[in-house]
C-alpha cells in the first residue's frame, strides 16, 4: 500500500481521535491551522529598511546676531536694575534698612535724612513694606513706602526718585484696590477656630469676625446656640495696595445656619436716593434698629422721663427727656439716621442739636460743651456718627446729656416705645434692592455644600 495513502487514511483517522466528538474538535483545529498557514503564505513581506530611498534635506539657519545684542547691552551703560522689598524692623536705622535693600549710595542716604518729605520713611512702623530699585553698583534709582494712620490704614505714599545727579521726594494719595471675598466655614470646635481656619487659603480678619457677631447677635446666642456642624457663609470687602493686603472693610452679606435655621443679611445703600445704609433680609426688610438705646457709649441715667422738681427753678414740672450722666467731653452719637434740623444755642438747652429723622421722628441733644467739627443745618448724619460732646451749658448743674425723643413734635419716653426699625425702602428702592439681593442669593448658593439649600430660612429680626 502506498505509504502516503496509509498516513492520510488510517494514520490520520487515529490522530483525529477515537470518538466522534474528539474527531470533530481535532479536525476544526487542523483546519484553522491550515488557514493561518495559507494567510502567511500569501501576505506580502514588509520591505527591508535598507532598501528604502533616502532623501537629503539642506536648510540654511541664521545664527544669532551677537553684535546687536552686545550693542544693546552697551546702550544700557553697562548697568542692570534690581528691585528689592524689605520690612521695617524694630531698632532699624536708615543705614541698616538701605543695606538690606542693597542700596550703597551715600548721597541717597544723606538726602533721605535731610529732606522733610523723604525722612518720613524712618517713621514707619515695624512690619511696613519698603521697595527700592538700584543699579548693579548699588546706586539708588527710586525708593517707595506708605505712611499709615493710627488704624494702620495707608494715608499717603512717599517716593524718592533719582533725578540727574540728585534726588526728589514726593507724596501722593493712596489708591487702594477694592476686592470682594467669599468664604464658607463649618464649625468643628468653636466659632473662632472656624474663622481662624485657613483651609481655603485665607483666615477671616478679626474685624470681619466682630461684624459677624454683631450682625447675628439679635438672633443667635453665640455662647449657647452654636454647636459643631453649624455653618456660615460671609461675603466682605477687602482693600489692597500693590498686591499687599491693607485692611478688611464691611461685610456685604452673611448667612448663618444653626439648629436647622438659616439667618441671612445683606448690606444695602440705595445708589440713587442714598437711603438705607444698613442690613436687610433678602426680601428687603430692614434689620437695623432705627434708634440707639443711648446716644452715649458708656453712661448711666441720672434722671428719667417723669415729673420732677427742677434743680434750678425748684418748680414741679415734667422732665421731657432722659439725662445721661457723663464727664465733659464724652462723645455724643446720633441716635439714628437723619438730617441736622438745628445746631446752636437755645435758651435753657444751651448748645443743642436737633435731628430730623424719617416719618415724624426727631431727637434733641442738649447741654453740649461743643459741636462736632463742621456740623451744620441740613447736613446728613448716620446712626452712631459723632455730633457733639457732653457739657454743662444752659440751665444745667453739672456735666450731662439731656436727650429727647419726639414723635410729631411731642416728647415721648424712648424706653417705652419698643423697637423701631429703620425706615422701609420705597417701591423704586425695592426694585433696585432686588438686583443686589439676587446676586447675593447666587453667591450664597455657590458657597453652600453641594445639594444643600436653606429650607428653613429666617431673616434676622
Amino acid at each position: 500500500m502506498n505509504p502516503i495513502h496509509k498516513f492520510t487514511s488510517s494514520r490520520l483517522y487515529h490522530l483525529l481521535g477515537s470518538t466522534r466528538k474528539a474527531r470533530i474538535v481535532s479536525a476544526s483545529a487542523v483546519a484553522l491551522a491550515l488557514c493561518a498557514f495559507g494567510a502567511a503564505g500569501v501576505a506580502p513581506l514588509a520591505p527591508d529598511a535598507g532598501d528604502l530611498p533616502v532623501t537629503t534635506v539642506t536648510q540654511d539657519l541664521a545664527s544669532p546676531n551677537l553684535s546687536s545684542q552686545l550693542t544693546a547691552l552697551e546702550a544700557q551703560d553697562g548697568t542692570e536694575k534690581y528691585v528689592r522689598e524689605e520690612r521695617i524692623r524694630a531698632g532699624d536705622t536708615l543705614a541698616t534698612l538701605l543695606q538690606r535693600l542693597g542700596v550703597d549710595d551715600s548721597a541717597a542716604e544723606t538726602f533721605i535724612k535731610k529732606d522733610k518729605t523723604a525722612k518720613a520713611i524712618m517713621q514707619l512702623r515695624s512690619g511696613k513694606r519698603v521697595l527700592a530699585q538700584t543699579d548693579d553698583n548699588g546706586q539708588l534709582l527710586w525708593l517707595r513706602a506708605s505712611v499709615v494712620d493710627s488704624q494702620d490704614t495707608p494715608v499717603k505714599n512717599i517716593a524718592v526718585t533719582r533725578k540727574g545727579e540728585g534726588f526728589v521726594a514726593a507724596e501722593s494719595p493712596v489708591k487702594l484696590e477694592r476686592r470682594v471675598e467669599m468664604h464658607a466655614r463649618e464649625i468643628k470646635t468653636t466659632l473662632f477656630a472656624a474663622t481662624d481656619s485657613d483651609a481655603d487659603g485665607a483666615r477671616l480678619p478679626d474685624s470681619v469676625t466682630r461684624q459677624i457677631l454683631e450682625m447675628f447677635s439679635n438672633n443667635i446666642d453665640f455662647r449657647s446656640d452654636v454647636k459643631r456642624g453649624d455653618r456660615f457663609n460671609v461675603v466682605y470687602e477687602t482693600f489692597w495696595q500693590d498686591g499687599e493686603f491693607v485692611k478688611a472693610g464691611r461685610i456685604l452679606a452673611g448667612e448663618f445656619t444653626t439648629r436647622g435655621v438659616t439667618h441671612q443679611s445683606v448690606w444695602y445703600e440705595d445708589p440713587v436716593s442714598k437711603q438705607g445704609g444698613g442690613y436687610y433680609s433678602l426680601d428687603g426688610k430692614a434689620l437695623k434698629k432705627g434708634f440707639l438705646k443711648s446716644p452715649l457709649e458708656f453712661s448711666r441715667i441720672s434722671s428719667g422721663f417723669s415729673m420732677r422738681v427742677h434743680p434750678i427753678s425748684g418748680n414741679w414740672k415734667a422732665h421731657k427727656g432722659i439725662d445721661f450722666a457723663a464727664p465733659t467731653g464724652t462723645p455724643i452719637r446720633a441716635a439714628g439716621d437723619g438730617v441736622v434740623d438745628f445746631a446752636g444755642t437755645q435758651n435753657g438747652y444751651g448748645n443743642v442739636v436737633v435731628l430730623k429723622h424719617w416719618s415724624n421722628y426727631t431727637t434733641a441733644y442738649a447741654h453740649m460743651s461743643r459741636f462736632a467739627s463742621g456740623l451744620k443745618k441740613g447736613q446728613k448724619v448716620r446712626q452712631g456718627e459723632l455730633i457733639g460732646y457732653v457739657g454743662s451749658t444752659g440751665w444745667s448743674t453739672g456735666a450731662h446729656l439731656h436727650y429727647e425723643f419726639r414723635v410729631a413734635g411731642q416728647s415721648k419716653d424712648p424706653t417705652k416705645l419698643g423697637s423701631i426699625t429703620q425706615a422701609p425702602l420705597t417701591a423704586a428702592e425695592m426694585a433696585r434692592f432686588k438686583t443686589v439681593s439676587n446676586e447675593i442669593a447666587h453667591r450664597f448658593a455657590l458657597l453652600r455644600p453641594q445639594g444643600a439649600s436653606p429650607t428653613d430660612t429666617l431673616a434676622q429680626k
